[in-house]
């Protein structure tokens, strides 16, 4: 008899067949390789691990005090060649050395392909001379639940800016997951809020920027210190409205964004340029390691005000784009009307407390309206201002049908106002907190507020207070007088996803 037809036979090769199969792996990983390895960096894992390692003891007479009773939350690394930037990169180690984080979720500038927005990478792991980097599952996650996010592969296979600093993070960390984002241009504060909700307090956050490019030394010392204080200031107006200062301008403002709904504080740990280090002083790069520092568990933070989920803001943002639709006689899909009813039955929107509705067209103001006081529901407040804002704001004609599809809607949850004691206008310009106080003036019938998202504009104080009595109607140094009553608040704002 054939053996193979034989019983026996039968099952020696269904075994064989089992064996094989189960051999084979379900799918084959999609690894990201290292494109830089050899030129920006070793691609020998043991003498990358050298030189990381002789480049940390050599900077140890260097390093700042490391604040003892905060917690790293954010770092800025650059992303040179490690002869140029190795040496200030290498400062990390030392606020690195308490901390140890399941998530890295990396912010960095596109440098080769030109999109909006950011790109996600889909693979499954980054590879260095140093081993894999698994990507943590945020990744996919922040790709499906924002239209702001794609996978871009042309990116993955050209850009250095998250490859280079990887193998810092793994000598200092160990193993961790990864959040790759590569950024073009792109509304900062609605990048800021996607990221937002995927930060906890196991997650570090690191931006890769170099700063200035090219200008002699002394010029890039100039620029770049006035570029450190723009950072350690939080001042993302400042640094919106200026040019070749950081070529990871988007990735700083969304940081900058993030640490003052945070309260997060910098602290410079050293600035260098490619004349210090490795190069000619004709022609130099900039490098600043910059580490930002936040309460023990970000709930505790004084300056975070999250009453609500971003969940629970989303659906206050499909509100206000229902209630424009209904007011303007457009279809509604029945499904989705019914979805949102019952999340809108939320007792949490039975809260009271003042909503702002801001609408915009291409980042322009469209309308903005809203209730300072607690005197209504959330759920109230943001219906009654999304109508306020897009038909009766006065300094804009009503909004129409054909526009309602291009305007982008932010809704802002505010906290109670209290009233701010100062001694002079000194004193008031100092108390008050860029990118996180919303400011209230009056003097007798004269009233305005701004709200602190107007601090990406004006960033300075003292521009901050002069434009808002002028907006009150009082001259605009009225601010440095002491009677002035002045209350603050702050916002918790959702933004459309779209």
């Amino acid at each position: 008899m054939n053996r193979l037809f034989s019983p026996f036979g039968t099952v020696v090769f269904v075994l064989a067949l089992i064996s094989l199969t189960a051999a084979l792996p379900a799918r084959a990983r999609h690894i990201r390789h290292p494109v830089y390895a050899g030129s920006f960096y070793p691609a020998d894992a043991a003498r990358l691990k050298d030189l990381i390692g002789k480049q940390t003891a050599a900077v140890r007479e260097s390093t700042v005090t490391i604040p003892s009773q905060k917690s790293l939350k954010a770092l800025i690394l650059p992303h040179a060649g490690y002869i140029y930037s190795g040496p200030v990169a290498a400062h990390a180690a030392f606020a690195l050395q308490s901390g140890r984080f399941d998530k890295i979720m990396v912010l960095a500038p596109d440098h080769c392909i030109g999109f909006q927005n950011g790109a996600v990478s889909d693979v499954d792991a980054y590879a260095t001379p140093l081993g894999l980097v698994d990507l943590h599952p945020d990744a996919g996650l922040l790709r499906r639940e924002s239209n702001l996010f794609r996978s871009i592969p042309a990116s993955d296979a050209a850009e250095h800016s998250i490859e280079v600093i990887l193998p810092w993070l793994q000598v200092y960390l160990g193993r961790f997951k990864l959040v790759p984002v590569v950024l073009g241009p792109g509304n900062t504060r609605q990048l800021a809020g996607a990221i937002d909700p995927l930060l906890n307090n196991d997650t570090l956050l690191v931006v890769s920027s170099d700063l200035s490019h090219y200008l002699s030394y002394q010029d890039a010392v100039i620029k770049d210190r006035e570029t450190i204080d723009i950072i350690l200031n939080l001042e993302s107006g400042r640094l919106a409205g200026s040019s070749d200062r950081a070529c990871g301008k988007v990735p700083l403002m969304i940081l900058l964004d993030l640490a003052r709904r945070h309260g997060w504080q910098p602290l410079l740990l050293y600035y260098a340029n490619s004349g210090d280090t490795a190069g000619s002083r004709d022609r130099v790069v900039g490098y600043a390691a910059i580490a930002f520092y936040g309460e023990t568990t970000m709930t505790e933070s004084k300056t975070s005000i999250k009453q609500f989920s971003t969940q629970q803001g989303r659906t206050l943002v499909r509100m206000a784009r229902r209630t424009l639709n209904k007011k303007l006689g457009r279809p509604m899909d029945n499904s989705q009307d019914a979805a949102l009813d019952t999340a809108l039955a939320d007792p949490d929107f039975e809260t009271r407390c003042g909503t702002f509705v801001t609408l915009t067209i291409k980042g322009q103001l469209r309308g903005c309206i809203g209730s300072l006081e607690p005197d209504e529901t959330i759920r109230e407040g943001v219906r009654k201002n999304a109508l306020n804002a897009a038909f009766h704001d006065p300094r804009f004609p009503p909004v129409t049908s054909r526009e309602l599809d291009k305007i982008d809607i932010e809704v802002s949850v505010l906290t109670r106002p209290r009233v701010l004691e100062y001694t002079d206008g000194k004193d008031l310009a100092a108390k008050l907190r860029c990118g996180i106080d919303g400011v209230i003036i009056r003097k007798g019938y004269a009233r305005a507020t701004f709200l602190p998202q107007v601090w990406d504009q004006l960033p300075r104080p003292e521009d901050f207070l002069g434009h808002l009595c002028r907006k009150a109607g009082l001259a605009a140094d009225a601010w440095q007088t002491t009677d002035l009553e002045v209350m603050t608040y702050q916002v918790q704002y959702f933004h459309e996803q779209r």
